[in-house]
């Protein structure tokens, strides 16, 4: 859980963001639940455009994208903001290097 320094920090950082993935009419599909985890290894913070539906299939559909490891930094409207360290990199480092 962020704290709110820490949220408020990534929402600035997020302002200048264009969404990076668009949830479709279907919803959140396997597919945009890949891209999703691909965008935020590689961007730790991104941005989401939803579809325009009901507020209830909008809440259910925001619950699924965020059951993917991810914290929700911000909401406004049909754009939510994401949020995921990236995983340590030195860690998995040190593991090659004690294999060896």
């Amino acid at each position: 859980m962020l704290e709110s320094k820490a949220r408020q920090a990534l929402r600035a950082r997020a302002h200048s963001l264009k969404p990076t993935i668009t949830v479709g009419a279907r919803g959140v599909t396997e597919s945009v639940l890949a891209e999703l985890d691909r965008a935020l290894t590689d961007h730790e913070l991104i941005k989401l455009r939803l579809p325009a539906l009901e507020k209830d299939e909008r809440e259910s559909c925001i619950a699924s994208l965020s059951g993917s490891g991810a914290e929700i930094v911000g909401r406004v409207g049909r754009i939510l903001i994401l949020y995921r360290p990236r995983p340590d990199a030195t860690s998995s480092t040190r593991k090659e290097k004690t294999r060896s």
